[in-house]
């Protein structure tokens, strides 16, 4: 059972799939292919979590994994809201009791608690985040650390609910996701203890907040070219929607937003306080690059021959199957402020102005001089474009749309602040734009 004010939930299982465990629940999916099967199962969409650039540090394994499909499964695993008990506490562990049977527990007092029953739903297919590895979990997601680096193992700071949330996805065309705030745990259960947020909705019914609440912002313009940041609003355990709390675990919730809803968009970001996840569409996946195309711009990049302007030494960036280790002798590097490229070079240290800071011998404006790495995770991309600007002070590269796009969206972190990051590595971006448009020399024969 979770504590107080802390809607843990683990997934639920209907009748039919008590005993099935998780083996075929999920297609697993390949980084780059967006595009729906013309055979095998109906893909809903995919989750991608903000910061590891295409794969875990560890390598994707099962269900922990830096992106996850999300298919049609063999039955029907979804569930809906039935009838609602007004109890006192003894009957409580009673009603709690029988693992076949999904339910929300809203403890008012010490002495009266209102428990639903939550019924088999043949319409829809259920999936369920959070932390803990559970099997009812389908997608196991870890904290994940701003400045770069991600912290893949269990971590007993973490902010994450081990059951965050669920996504309910309709069986029939148009296959519509909505994002409901907690999960089902091993008994089937969702508690909401007594400091929990939670209230009677005008119509008699029951709803409330997770302790650190899950946050969702639908893009303006959908995922493309012309895409604009959200607004940022928090998702009840009942699907509802509500401007934020003063902080993640306030008890005051916001204000309802009744002209919203918790249908999951093409772009839709998912904040689950510790992690934020970006959910794609079949359809959505089809404008973005592939992994093929990134590689192409790769190579045609490297065909281009640029140059060191100084060490006139030709660069070129690596190949993805090497991994981000150590930066390579060919390695195109770029001084953040003003976007001239660069091989490595020793010279021009300013550490009155900071450890990192260096003079670019071109322009002289100091700041920043970081090795360029590609973007390798094409989802984050809103467009094929070629890879013309860096995120600063990563050095991640990739279009110019995509780039503009993740600098100008502030993504949350900690209790009530936002910072905008790259999506490739979670770094903070600073300066001010965030990016930067990169300036190659070509050979001078």
């Amino acid at each position: 059972m979770v504590l107080e004010g802390n809607p843990e939930v683990g997934s639920p299982r209907t009748c039919d799939l008590q005993h099935a465990g998780n083996q075929g629940s999920c297609l697993l999916s390949s980084p780059g292919e967006g595009a729906q099967p013309d055979e095998g199962p109906i893909k809903y969409g995919e989750l991608i979590v903000l910061g590891y650039n295409g794969c875990l540090a560890s390598g994707d394994k099962g269900r922990r994994r830096s992106r996850l499909a999300l298919s049609r499964r063999p039955h029907a695993n979804g569930v809906k809201p039935g009838i609602m008990h007004h109890i006192s506490t003894p009957l409580v562990s009673k009603a709690l009791s029988n693992r076949g049977q999904h339910s929300i527990s809203y403890t008012l007092s010490r002495s009266q608690s209102v428990i639903v029953e939550y019924t088999h739903d043949s319409d829809t297919d259920m999936f369920q985040i959070g932390r803990s590895t559970e099997n009812m979990i389908d997608f196991v997601v870890t904290d994940t650390s701003p400045g770069g680096g991600a912290a893949e193992g269990p971590s007993a700071q973490s902010t994450i609910s081990r059951y965050a949330c669920r996504i309910l996805c309709d069986r029939r065309p148009p296959y519509t996701a909505r994002l409901y705030a907690a999960g089902f745990d091993a008994s089937s259960n969702i508690f909401l203890g007594e400091r929990a947020a939670k209230w009677r909705t005008p119509d008699g019914l029951m709803d409330g907040l997770t302790t650190n609440g899950v946050l969702v912002m639908h893009p303006a313009g959908g995922f493309s070219e012309d895409s604009a940041p959200g607004v940022w609003r928090e998702i009840s355990v009942c699907g509802n929607v509500y401007t934020l709390r003063d902080s993640r675990s306030a008890q005051q919730r916001g204000k309802l937003v009744e002209d919203e809803s918790n249908v999951l968009q093409d772009g839709s970001l998912i904040d689950l306080c510790g992690a934020t996840l970006l959910w794609r569409t079949p359809a959505g996946l089809l404008r973005a690059p592939t992994l093929k195309q990134l590689e192409a711009q790769r190579q045609e990049a490297n065909a281009a021959r640029p140059q060191c302007p100084v060490g006139l030494s030709t660069l070129a960036f690596p190949s993805p199957a090497r991994g981000r280790t150590a930066p390579d002798k060919q390695q195109p590097w770029v001084y953040v402020r003003c976007g001239h490229v660069h091989g490595y070079h020793g010279w021009g240290c300013r550490r009155e102005q900071g450890p990192q800071e260096r003079e670019c011998p071109l322009c002289r404006l100091v700041g920043p001089y970081v090795p360029l790495w590609l973007g390798q995770e094409a989802g984050l991309c809103l467009d094929p474009g070629p890879p013309s600007h860096a995120f600063a002070p990563c050095g991640h590269v990739c279009s110019e749309k995509t780039a503009r796009y993740w600098a100008q969206t502030p993504l949350p972190h900690g209790t009530h602040a936002f910072h905008a990051a790259c999506p490739f590595c979670g770094a903070w971006l600073t300066g001010e734009h965030g990016c930067v448009r990169l300036i190659f020399q070509g050979p001078l024969d």
